[in-house]
């Protein structure tokens, strides 16, 4: 016996997940973009439409983006130098937080190098502290949607609670929330419920409004209080009149908010903003912040445009034009026999399959088009819920459109989708 034939166990699951029609790990490799409103992917030299990117807005191409970006790499650097506490902060960084703090209305912000390391840091903090030595009392339940994101569900893995200690509400069901709440109020000093904002797969809101009824009503209950996480990374700059996401569409609103700049901010990074108490204690504890290197200055300088941008009359038209784009994709692509995973006002618009094999074929026959999306099979989404998830941007022209639902049409025909 050796690490060999431990080679071979890997192998076979990886046969395994291939024989699924699950596989993920064959990524297309993009050489680079054209010139275009709404730029072309090229692979093996050829063009494709990008129908399955989070940049909701088109802001990863903006000549803004990349002049801040240049601007802020010959200011500070290619790379930040050491973690914060030891080599101090750039003021391209502090300044992102001050303007995503106020973005969203918040006392202050941190930014971290990915929205994934954001909510490892942010739930573990929140749920255990920071040590041993730490004054945090540690009687605390968590209480986590059933879709939440798999940053999510590690994040309180890491805090490596008691399984009393962990409960979870039903999917977009804050009234089950509140059962537990009730079920629980003399067992614990305090409570950290998480929820996704937006559920990537379906485009789903949480219904942030309700939820937070159920957090208000149990907050004096508890010793310690109610807090209520929200992981909007597919919301923020994405949905919302003003892009403000689910706490705009929902009309509800997080103690503490985590999202991303990697999605409809169109740069790179994760970030949460609360009120000054939170921020405070978490960069005392969050070890993915003290311990771990920022995004880079341009990335930083990149954001902070887009941040800009968003808040912007620019912005208000890009995002007017993305609730169109949504619009009309929809009203389309239904009158053409597709069947929608879930009926969302996001730019995730998921179409229901229901094969792996089918989801695959289709995927593949738009390939051939030239129309980048990806299939989603389980154990992303349950057994028989195999979808595509398409993504609408609102640099997506009316000609992008129609070309990608005249394809669509046809490649779902030789496939068997459609009849």
């Amino acid at each position: 016996m050796s690490k060999k034939d431990f080679y071979k166990t890997l192998k076979a699951e990886v046969a395994r997940v291939d024989a699924a029609a699950v596989t993920k790990r064959k990524e297309n490799i993009i050489e680079g973009f054209t010139k275009d409103p709404s730029p072309k992917a090229l692979i093996d030299g050829k063009e494709f439409m990008v129908f399955n990117s989070n940049d909701y807005l088109g802001l990863r191409h903006h000549p803004k983006l990349k002049k801040a970006e240049h601007k802020a790499s010959d200011n500070y650097g290619a790379g930040p130098g050491a973690v914060r506490f030891i080599s101090g902060s750039l003021k391209v960084h502090r300044d992102l937080e001050k303007a995503l703090a106020k973005f969203h209305g918040r006392d202050d912000g941190m930014i971290f190098s990915s929205a994934f390391a954001t909510n490892l840091a942010v739930l573990f903090s929140l749920i255990k502290g920071q040590s041993r030595d730490s004054l945090l009392n540690n009687n605390t339940l968590v209480l986590s949607d059933q879709l939440n994101h798999r940053s999510i569900i590690d994040g309180i893995r890491l805090a490596n609670l008691s399984k009393e200690s962990k409960a979870i509400f039903a999917h977009l069901k804050p009234a089950e929330a509140a059962k537990v709440l009730e079920e629980n109020k003399d067992k614990f000093d305090r409570v950290v419920v998480v929820t996704d904002g937006v559920f990537s797969m379906l485009g789903e809101f949480q219904d942030l409004k309700k939820l937070r009824e159920v957090v208000d009503q149990y907050d004096k209950v508890y010793k310690e209080g109610v807090l209520l996480v929200v992981d909007d990374a597919h919301g923020v700059a994405g949905s919302g009149k003003t892009g403000r996401g689910t706490e705009e569409v929902m009309s509800g609103r997080a103690d503490v908010l985590v999202g991303t700049l990697g999605k409809g901010f169109g740069a790179d990074g994760g970030y949460v903003v609360a009120d000054q108490e939170v921020i405070d204690y978490l960069r005392e504890s969050a070890a993915t912040y003290i311990y771990s290197n920022n995004i880079s200055p341009a990335t930083a300088g990149a954001a902070l445009a887009s941040v800009g941008i968003v808040n912007s009359k620019e912005g208000q038209k890009l995002i007017d034009n993305l609730g169109k784009n949504i619009k009309y994709f929809k009203k389309e692509m239904s009158e053409a026999g597709f069947v929608f995973a879930a009926d969302s006002s996001h730019p995730i618009q998921p179409l229901l399959i229901g094969e792996a094999q089918k989801t695959m074929k289709m995927t593949h026959g738009l390939y051939d088009e030239g129309i980048l999306v990806t299939n989603i099979n389980y154990p992303v989404v349950p057994k028989g819920r195999d979808e595509i998830r398409v993504q609408i941007s609102a640099t997506h022209t009316m000609d992008d459109l129609k070309l990608f639902i005249k394809k669509a049409i046809e490649v779902a025909k030789k496939t068997g989708v459609l009849s």
